[in-house]
């Protein structure tokens, strides 16, 4: 059981990037699924979750710039990040949270059970 994720790269400030989150051994479309970030000497934080029903939900940080959305069908789901900024430069992790309900979308690193391994995103100035 594990999770894959991908689509990290260099970019300059004001590109996209999509990055993408494969389950496999099991199916996670009953998971919640979120996104975390760490950056170099700080702590990992909570980017954007997404519920199995679809609820979504947003660091201030990225409202408006970032979407996560799920694709049951493949057993995956995705961050689409837009206008990029040079502070949006981590490791960025996807996890999933195998107790949550529809509508639960944890923010906490502790409710996560399941992580993949990180894709490196960076934003140059």
């Amino acid at each position: 059981v594990q999770l894959q994720a991908s689509g990290g790269g260099l970019v300059q400030a004001g590109d996209s990037l999509r990055l993408s989150c494969v389950g496999s051994g099991r199916t996670f479309s009953n998971y919640g699924m979120g996104w975390f970030r760490q950056a170099p000497g700080k702590e990992r934080e909570f980017v954007a979750g997404i519920s199995w029903y679809g609820r979504t939900l947003y660091a201030d940080s990225v409202k408006g710039r970032f979407t996560s959305s799920r694709d049951n069908v493949k057993n995956s789901v995705n961050l689409q990040m837009n206008s990029l900024k040079p502070e949006d430069t981590a490791v960025y992790y996807c996890a999933a949270d195998i107790t949550s309900d529809a509508w639960a979308v944890p923010t906490a690193r502790n409710e996560y059970h399941i992580w993949g391994q990180g894709t490196q995103v960076t934003v140059s100035s």
